[in-house]
């Protein structure tokens, strides 16, 4: 008796091997996010910087009181049932401008990041390149322009571009950008002469996919601190250029702008320059233990969990 023919077609190989991935992709995303969240200083970290991506959210559609509401009766006003983080010189309420700054703030932070890490792995790669020619000139030019300092480079920006978030973005995003590819060059040269590199290479594999397969995952982790400290730091900076006169522009809210208005009156009106501040050490700490927390979590040396995934 003759077999029925089955109908249903083979999975191809590609195919499992590629649901194979992503289904470890997903294991070892939720092994990380347990693990960040596993640790105290992670926790804590997560539930500031959820905070403050909700009052950005927040921000976009309510504030307490309107931000270009002013009055000159109520200027430098303490703690009240209306303005509960009191007013500034002008009369306007802290929180709602606090509030508003924080959705300005993330933006900031998340472009000047992402330029950074673009910016970072371009050079990462044009350092560890095949090329002589490329690689010596790649390294020079980054040790070089790593010398200029960030205010000076936002300085010149600001010249023909006028205070502007841009200044901010550019300035900071080289600077970071430039720093985090001097940080992960050593550990992605390691990953370019590893044996596995040369396999592949062999193997046909282009110089962009031994980028993304091999030499990234291997770089992963100092990128992942070191973006973090650059987010912290960017929060930093803006406040330091908007009071310089060559970040964030009068009128758009942030916690620099708060910082810049008040602190001449410190001695008088303390609590004005205390709100801004302690919102502003508070987020720069927490960028910094999630950076610590994620550090650990994607490290398969401290990590088990994610060792038995590798594995």
């Amino acid at each position: 008796m003759r077999e029925p023919i089955s109908t249903a077609k083979p999975v191809s190989a590609s195919k499992a091997q590629q649901s194979g991935k992503l289904s470890r992709f997903w294991r070892r995303t939720r092994i990380v996010t347990s693990s960040v969240w596993a640790k105290p200083e992670g926790k804590f970290a997560v539930l500031i910087l959820g905070l403050w991506v909700l009052a950005a959210l927040v921000s976009l559609v309510w504030t307490p009181q309107p931000l270009l509401a002013t009055n000159g009766y109520e200027a430098w006003q303490t703690p009240s049932r209306i303005h509960l983080l009191g007013t500034d010189g002008t009369g306007a309420d802290l929180l709602s401008w606090l509030l508003a700054g924080s959705s300005t703030n993330l933006a900031i932070c998340i472009l000047t990041v992402s330029f950074a890490a673009a910016l970072g792995t371009l050079l990462v790669a044009a350092t560890v390149s095949r090329s002589t020619a490329l690689s010596n000139t790649s390294i020079v030019l980054v040790d070089a322009l790593i010398s200029i300092p960030t205010v000076l480079i936002a300085l010149i920006l600001a010249v023909p571009m006028g205070a502007s978030v841009a200044v901010i973005v550019l300035a900071c995003g080289l600077g970071y950008g430039l720093n985090l590819a001097r940080v992960v060059r050593p550990q992605a040269l390691l990953a370019a002469n590893a044996d596995y590199t040369y396999s592949a290479l062999s193997s046909g594999a282009s110089g962009w996919q031994i980028l993304i397969s091999h030499i990234l995952p291997n770089i992963a982790q100092p990128m992942a601190v070191q973006l973090s400290l650059s987010a912290g730091t960017s929060i930093l900076a803006e406040s330091g250029l908007t009071y310089l006169g060559v970040g964030v522009p009068s009128g758009l809210p942030s916690w620099g702008h708060s910082l810049a208005t008040s602190v001449k009156f410190i001695a008088v009106y303390p609590l004005t320059v205390l709100w801004p501040g302690l919102v502003v050490t508070v987020v720069v700490v927490a960028l910094n233990l999630f950076g610590d927390a994620l550090r650990d979590a994607i490290d398969p040396a401290s990590n088990a969990a994610l060792r038995k995934v590798a594995a």
